[in-house]
């Protein structure tokens, strides 16, 4: 038998080539998308368009709601600012009502001729320091004058009122619905039976 001139030593591997990279030539045709990829590809489109038009759409939403405040807040301040003037005008331009009671010096409500004129002078009396003075039988006199608000009947004492005339801008009545004072706006009278503006008497003298 012959034996081997190697001495059974086995010859050394070759060493491996190191891998090598493709290169994909310009003229290769590129893949084609699958179905499923172009669906996904169209759905992934149809979402950002569908999330551009709801931002748009909210933002629109906003704008128009603010714009609606600010013309609530601007048409409520202009209607506040009118009715406050109106009312404010009425209230200075419409004359107020008083009714007053004739009373003597003591308060006590009598019959309204004693506060008036044609009553006083034809029983010698007259006006003077916002009473009216009527002669007594005996000598001296009585004094006469108005409570403005009061209430009350003859004989009574008078409940609350002021003895003050009311402003110019004040109707003022007995309760026979007598005008002692007639008020109005921007309007002054002569001095009336009570010392007020505009009524059915002059002062008189004392």
């Amino acid at each position: 038998m012959t034996q081997d001139d190697t001495g059974g030593v086995q010859p050394p591997e070759e060493p491996k080539k190191p891998g090598s990279m493709r290169f994909q030539d310009a003229n290769t045709q590129p893949r084609q998308p699958s179905v499923a990829e172009q669906r996904a590809r169209r759905q992934a489109i149809a979402d950002q368009e569908r999330e551009r038009q709801e931002a748009l759409a909210a933002q629109e939403a906003a704008d128009a709601k603010a714009a609606t405040k600010r013309k609530i807040l601007i048409g409520g301040g202009v209607t506040v600012g009118l009715v406050g003037l109106v009312a404010t005008f009425y209230t200075i331009a419409k004359p107020a009502e008083v009714t007053a009671v004739c009373t003597d010096s003591n308060g006590v409500i009598q019959n309204d001729q004693y506060c008036d004129e044609s009553y006083a002078t034809s029983h010698g009396g007259h006006y003077s320091g916002g009473f009216w003075f009527i002669p007594l039988p005996g000598g001296g006199y009585s004094q006469y004058r108005y409570n403005y608000g009061g209430s009350g009947n003859i004989g009574q004492h008078v409940s609350g009122g002021s003895f003050t005339a009311p402003s110019g801008n004040t109707n003022v009545s007995t309760k026979s619905g007598s005008s002692i004072q007639r008020g109005g706006f921007g309007i002054s009278g002569k001095s009336g039976t009570s010392g007020g503006t505009g009524g059915t008497g002059k002062s008189g003298g004392s």
